[in-house]
């Protein structure tokens, strides 16, 4: 590896590691840049921190000004394709071409057919362009944005918190607190990166949940996702749901891909099913979980509700397999995550 890409190497990294201070919800990706001079000194960084703030490039290219440094032939480092479309912010093509940007370094091609083309427009005007450079940390970083984008549906994590014997519940309803403090914590920072929260009206009715999410102090978290319950059945009036937190939406219907669909057109990209047994069945028997995190506390019931309602699986061979991506000690608990799509 020659020394120019040895360096762009290293402000990819750079580059991802700035796109994670962004979040982890709302309709645009986590896009980190930096700016490199022909030296391989960096001129600017950049990330998005979110719908309606300058991209990652226009930041970074604002933080060179204050520098003071000049970007004429500098290096651009981008976690995505700059984007070629007006939105809520011009588009960044434009911005790294009007700054005399020489070079654009991508790690993953942008799949938006709307906001798509940033490379083709760069390279046409002479830009040099390399695509690919650290693109499976960026393909991992982007996934869930990149699957909705590319579905044109919500990414979709179905949460569960059992028992080791795979109850939510005991068998006289009662399920507070089957996991630890510090599970629950977690759970609470993973509905923070999520657009929307999902249960049924049955969960809803027997629960009466929040769903909120919750800083470790209690207090409410500085983004708290859609509130979205599924089901026929009215709620109740002076429920929690009432009470402060995200907005609500009564879907009144039952079919998870109708909810999906819904949820799109909002521009929702992530979204976290709590719901019951009925509703996790609902959304795994159609195909429609991307992947699944499962809290465990050593815990035995021996009756009571499942975590997962009858999926039809007759044999052992009917039995849907995930694959494990991750492994966490929570407390006394275990968090496993699984992926669903690369299952087989």
């Amino acid at each position: 590896m020659d020394t120019r890409a040895a360096v762009e190497r290293d402000a990819m990294r750079r580059a991802l590691d700035l796109a994670r201070r962004g979040p982890g919800h709302g309709p645009n990706p986590r896009v980190g840049c930096v700016l490199l001079g022909a030296d391989g000194r960096v001129l600017g960084e950049g990330w998005h921190r979110g719908a309606g703030t300058p991209h990652a490039e226009v930041a970074a290219l604002a933080d060179a000004r204050e520098r003071g440094a000049d970007v004429r032939g500098a290096t651009a480092v981008v976690t995505l394709e700059p984007c070629d479309h007006t939105g809520r912010t011009g588009p960044c093509s434009v911005a790294l071409l009007a700054a005399g940007i020489a070079r654009a370094v991508v790690a993953v091609p942008d799949p938006n057919p709307v906001a798509g083309g940033g490379a083709a427009r760069l390279r046409a005007a002479g830009v040099d362009v390399a695509t690919g450079v650290e693109e499976d940390a960026g393909r991992a970083l982007l996934r869930p944005w990149l699957l909705a984008v590319g579905r044109g549906r919500p990414f979709v994590t179905l949460k569960t918190a059992a028992t080791l014997d795979g109850r939510v519940a005991a068998a006289d309803g009662t399920s507070r607190w089957i996991t630890s403090p510090e599970s629950r914590a977690h759970a609470h920072a993973l509905r923070a990166e999520m657009d929307a929260l999902v249960v049924g009206t049955g969960t809803a009715l027997a629960d009466d949940p929040a769903l909120t999410a919750r800083t470790p102090d209690g207090e409410l978290a500085a983004h708290q996702p859609l509130r979205v319950v599924v089901g026929t059945r009215d709620l109740p009036a002076g429920g929690r749901l009432a009470g402060p937190g995200g907005e609500v939406l009564h879907l009144r219907i039952r079919d998870p891909r109708a909810v999906l669909a819904a949820l799109h057109e909002r521009e929702v990209r992530r979204v976290l099913v709590e719901g019951g047994p009925t509703l996790a069945a609902a959304f795994l028997s159609a195909g429609l979980v991307d992947e699944v995190h499962a809290y465990v506390a050593p815990v035995l019931l021996g009756a009571g509700r499942p975590a997962v309602a009858d999926l039809g699986a007759r044999t052992i061979t009917d039995a849907l397999r995930l694959r494990t991506r991750d492994v966490q000690r929570l407390g006394p608990d275990v968090l496993v995550v699984a992926d669903i799509e690369e299952a087989g």
